[in-house]
């Protein structure tokens, strides 16, 4: 999917987000256990959970509009079962997170008030475990469940109201300027902060790895995986001349990797299972930030022959990079071995259909994917690459079908409104190219684009009541949207 490039300068998301920040509220009294009041509370009155929730869509469709995010639907479906395990058993009254996955190499995550999480692919690199990755996103909700962002506001207000807004804007820069303006504006940012202020922001951080940690355990997840999460961003640092992104709001010291060592302590230790799962999508990061598709086969090959933290994900790394480098005779080679390993694995099946896909073998892939869906109708990646199958096979009606379906569940996901006004298109419905660009666009906070779409499909339903009467209400919507972005 081709990057969108949107119309918000930096400096128009800083407005947006100290707008969002400026609200009124209420001081609370710092305990010593930081008791804070729910939002949306009967006597807190700062502000509704349905506010909050606005605040973090705007956030996201804002941050799409700026950074390239990755929209791979194998790594999407794994992040989104793994992140609602954990807030299965996490504090946080509303389960529902809405994940950024952003398409950076660098080790980075953040989490967003309204339930938004942004998790860098470079973090998969980082972490070696499924349970390290988890220690990371059980801190990101514990900031969340914690609400950190309302106390950090709160806490500001006598100072510097905008300096929340501007930390969250820097994300922006993080992971659009390679890190290094990003930093700065942190640092800066930093730098206006009261020490009262930063004493509050460590706090934070050790009320988020408590919670994390208790979160980690009920799932049924290891303890012992955030200090040798800890640790391994340490190791990060001896090979750069500055910290990781994570590292500059997350600071990591030797009394922080203590404290969390000695709070695993009060569990026993005992053997976790290694996430094949894991393993395999850490497999497709490489992939993705290899330089070509020869180079991913040269490192994949070396890791087989040598060592390897998952040999089997290695080996599915380079069914991927052969098949990118166009040699299928090759993937189908490597992919025999694990097809007899795990032959009902969805990746090892995906990968399959793919191979026969390229090869415009169309119904041997679509067999698989039938398959697959009959087995678990709203699996989103097997949905994606079906609906891909049957557009490339030209059967664009029931590719249609297939992800006009598949976005009602998933009415938030940009991909598949770009994927559904791609077949719109090939199918002749001029309609609904523009019904799906609108979503597309709106999701992605360009919301003039998102505006010339509904008027264009408001001409072509001229007459057609309930069509108009949608359209009508998404342009009342679009326009909300426009006005608090510009506030």
């Amino acid at each position: 999917m081709p990057k969108i490039c949107g119309r918000y300068s930096i400096n128009s998301l800083i407005a947006t987000l100290v707008a969002a920040a400026s609200l009124s509220l209420p001081a609370v009294s710092q305990t010593k256990d930081i008791q804070l009041p729910a939002l949306g509370d009967a006597t807190s009155g700062i502000v509704s959970p349905q506010q909050e929730r606005e605040l973090g869509e705007s956030w996201a469709r804002a941050f799409r509009a700026q950074v390239p995010t990755s929209h791979d639907p194998l790594m999407v479906d794994y992040l989104e079962k793994l992140v609602a395990k954990l807030a299965g058993y996490s504090e946080l009254p509303d389960k529902r997170i809405e994940l950024l996955l952003v398409k950076n190499p660098t080790m980075n995550a953040f989490a967003v008030p309204g339930g938004v999480m942004g998790i860098h692919t470079g973090l998969f690199t980082t972490a070696n475990t499924e349970n390290q990755l988890a220690s990371v996103l059980a801190h990101e909700l514990g900031h969340l469940s914690q609400r950190h962002f309302a106390r950090g506001v709160e806490a500001r207000q006598n100072a510097s109201i905008p300096t929340t807004a501007a930390m969250l804007a820097s994300l922006v820069l993080m992971a659009t300027a390679g890190g290094d303006a990003g930093m700065a504006a942190m640092m800066a940012t930093q730098a206006a902060s009261l020490d009262s202020q930063l004493r509050f922001s460590r706090q934070n951080e050790q009320e988020a790895d408590r919670v994390g940690m208790e979160t980690m355990v009920a799932a049924g997840l290891d303890p012992y995986a955030v200090p040798e999460m800890f640790e391994s961003m340490l190791r990060t640092t001896r090979y750069s001349r500055r910290p990781p992104e994570f590292l500059l709001t997350h600071p990591v010291t030797e009394s922080r990797i203590a404290d969390s060592m000695n709070r695993a302590t009060r569990f026993p230790k005992k053997h976790y299972e290694s996430s094949l799962s894991f393993h395999l999508m850490r497999a497709r990061v490489f992939l993705m930030q290899a330089e070509s598709p020869q180079a991913a086969v040269k490192r994949f090959s070396s890791e087989i022959d040598g060592d390897s933290l998952n040999k089997e994900a290695s080996r599915y790394g380079l069914v991927l990079a052969y098949s990118k480098a166009g040699q299928p005779d090759r993937a189908h080679e490597a992919l025999a071995t694990l097809l007899a390993l795990n032959p009902n694995k969805l990746e090892y099946q995906l990968a399959l259909a793919d191979i026969y896909t390229a090869e415009g073998r169309y119904e041997e892939a679509i067999a698989i994917q039938q398959a697959l869906l009959k087995t678990e109708p709203s699996n989103h990646p097997a949905n994606m690459a079906y609906a891909d199958t049957l557009m490339k096979a030209g059967f664009y009606l029931q590719s249609e079908q297939i992800l006009d379906r598949h976005s009602r569940r998933r009415s938030t996901d940009p991909y598949v409104w770009y994927q559904l006004a791609e077949v719109h298109g090939l199918a002749g419905n001029i309609l609904g190219v523009h019904e799906a660009r609108a979503e597309y666009f709106i999701l992605n906070g360009i919301y003039d684009a998102a505006m010339v779409q509904l008027r264009n499909g408001l001409k072509l339903a001229e007459g057609n009541y309930h069509t108009t009467a949608i359209l009508q209400e998404r342009v009342r919507d679009v326009r909300g949207m426009q006005e608090k972005a510009m506030r």
